[in-house]
């Protein structure tokens, strides 16, 4: 009986080994790729993107098949020899006469010690990442983990979403309101509200009929691509828009993925440590977002993407706040080139210029968010429409054939948006429409920063504001955008928004931007850095050179700082962030 007993455990102490160790070998094997993109070891968005598995293995074989054959041929080999290795295990067969009582103490002690083991410490609070980090650098910190447990970690962090409070600190409620509300620059009468602390009454630039509203986001588009913000001359398009229209020349992302961007740009919303609110369960209904606010006003809402509005959650997240309508890849006519992430740019605006005609016609007012994908990892897209740019031979030493791919994505997306731009001007409801132009957040971000601020600032353009050829110098955010917009067109809904009004002048300039789970507040040119479960850290950032310097900590800086890190987390879970009933 014993020895049937020790061959089964023996069996299970095999398979156990055996999946340990493939587990371990198959996230250190993806790492080199993931470091690559997303300058960190694996974490959240590697579970995020398992639930999109015709997205993400369409992007895999289209642009990372290299990687997936050589990850999978390693793991094979090193599957292999692992399985070879626990097949050594074995067990001394004349052990005889065991009894009960040292087993089972063996086992209390061994339980033990995998406990204690396990929470890596006997202080108060056990082991987490930031116990190893050491360094400023991002990147040099995650690698003091294994890919394993720091996708472990996330996926912990995913199941309990994460309180703002718990990774930076503490600040009373009141303490939050009261420098939230006064860092917005509004008078106390603006606020209406005691039950919903940020909703506010604002007066509108545009005083006149209530203008139509087109967001155009563009996928992974940062100012280092842009010529006219001094990057790369791969966007001509946008440069001349740039030129003849109200460019915001220094406007900073909230953070490094698509839903933050809607976030920022759709609802105002601060960033947090946790999810994008596009996500999370309470945001699913009764949340802000510009849709809601106009929806108040009778207008037409509308998102208008050229892949599956599933992705990200985004069809719920708008048809639950605001979006009367979602047009997704299913809805467009006749695609001409279908790439990994949907139909191509070119096709979506043809299809976003349809769909506005037809609101223009309806005769009510109209919003419509068109998302586009074309720059999008694995760079499909249809050839001989632009033409790459021609590389020094520096440059091409500095950029891999698949940075360089990227840049061909870029020069299309700018060459789709162009001729969308050209067309529209020839239509009925261009007089009447306020056009903003602005990227989700920048391709990569990477660096030796703990907030690498040069990789969140993003370009921006508003048409037909009545601001023609203004380039606009002032540190500015996503979340400054959604006032200016409805100020723009003239509503004046009462709203929880934090953000400024840029049609006005402000004492302060300021933009808040989240990386992983370090959070920065830039005042001017001054920077305090979050960490979780660290000291506030200081800053004095280089516009031109691009970089961040040690300084002494400013005065107030870091009580701000804080106060807008945890905000996001207070108006979620209180449920504070949206209209008036």
């Amino acid at each position: 009986m014993l020895s049937r007993f020790r061959k089964s455990w023996l069996v299970i102490l095999k398979i156990w080994f055996f999946c340990s160790f493939v587990t371990l070998l198959f996230f250190e094997l993806t790492t080199p790729a993931f470091i690559n993109e997303y300058d960190l070891r694996p974490n959240r968005l590697f579970i995020e993107y398992l639930i999109y598995p015709k997205e993400v293995l369409s992007m895999l074989l289209q642009g990372h098949l290299y990687e997936m054959i050589s990850t999978l041929v390693s793991l094979i080999v090193g599957g292999l020899f692992g399985w070879y290795i626990t097949g050594k295990i074995n067990y001394n067969t004349e052990v005889k006469n065991i009894t009960a009582f040292p087993v089972f103490t063996a086992f209390l002690i061994l339980l033990l010690s995998f406990f204690v083991c396990a929470r890596g410490t006997l202080s108060h609070r056990p082991i987490n990442p930031s116990l190893v980090f050491f360094s400023t650098d991002a990147l040099v910190n995650s690698l003091t983990l294994n890919s394993a447990y720091s996708v472990a970690f996330a996926f912990k962090q995913l199941s309990n979403e994460v309180s703002a409070s718990k990774v930076y600190g503490q600040l009373a409620e009141k303490d939050i309101l009261r420098i939230v509300r006064q860092e917005s620059e509004l008078p106390k009468a603006a606020y209406i509200s005691e039950e919903l602390p940020t909703l506010a009454i604002r007066e509108p630039f545009n005083k006149g009929h209530n203008k139509n509203l087109v967001i155009i986001l563009e996928e992974s588009l940062g100012a280092q691509f842009v010529g006219e913000l001094g990057g790369l001359p791969l966007t001509p398009e946008l440069d001349k828009l740039i030129k003849e229209h109200w460019s915001l020349d220094k406007l900073y992302a909230t953070g490094t993925r698509s839903v933050r961007g809607i976030e920022a740009v759709i609802t105002g919303f601060t960033p947090t440590p946790a999810r994008s609110v596009v996500k999370l369960d309470k945001s699913q209904r009764d949340f802000f977002t510009i849709a809601s606010a106009l929806e108040k006003h009778h207008y037409v809402t509308q998102f208008v993407y050229g892949g599956e509005s599933h992705f990200d959650n985004m069809k719920s997240f708008f048809l639950g706040n605001g979006f009367n309508s979602i047009i997704d890849f299913d809805d467009i006519e006749s695609p001409e080139y279908v790439a990994s992430w949907g139909a191509s740019d070119e096709d979506l605006f043809n299809q976003a210029n349809t769909e506005l005609k037809k609101l223009n016609k309806a005769g009510k007012p109209f919003f419509s968010l068109i998302f586009s994908s074309s720059n999008h990892d694995p760079f499909d897209i249809p050839e001989g429409k632009v033409e790459a740019i021609s590389y020094t031979i520096k440059q091409k030493q500095l950029y891999s054939t698949r940075e360089q791919s990227r840049h061909k994505a870029i020069q299309y997306a700018d060459y789709a948006l162009g001729k969308f731009i050209n067309q529209a001007k020839q239509e009925a409801y261009w007089h009447n429409t306020i056009f903003l132009v602005v990227a989700d957040h920048d391709a990569r971000v990477y660096g030796s920063d703990l907030v690498p601020i040069k990789n969140f600032h993003v370009p921006a353009v508003i048409i037909n504001s009545g601001f023609s050829n203004e380039r606009d110098d002032r540190v500015v955010s996503q979340i400054d955008l959604p006032p200016t917009l409805l100020s723009l067109i003239g509503v004046n809904e009462p709203t929880p928004l934090i953000g400024f009004d840029l049609t006005n002048t402000y004492n302060n300039e300021r933009a808040m931007m989240q990386f992983s789970n370090n959070f920065a507040y830039m005042e001017n040119n001054h920077v305090a850095i979050l960490q979780p479960h660290k000291p506030i850290s200081y800053f004095d950032y280089n516009f031109s050179t691009k970089s961040l310097s040690d300084a002494e900590a400013q005065r107030g800086l870091g009580e701000k700082t804080l106060a807008h890190a945890l905000f996001g987390s207070l108006a979620y879970s209180k449920q504070l962030y949206k209209l008036a009933d």
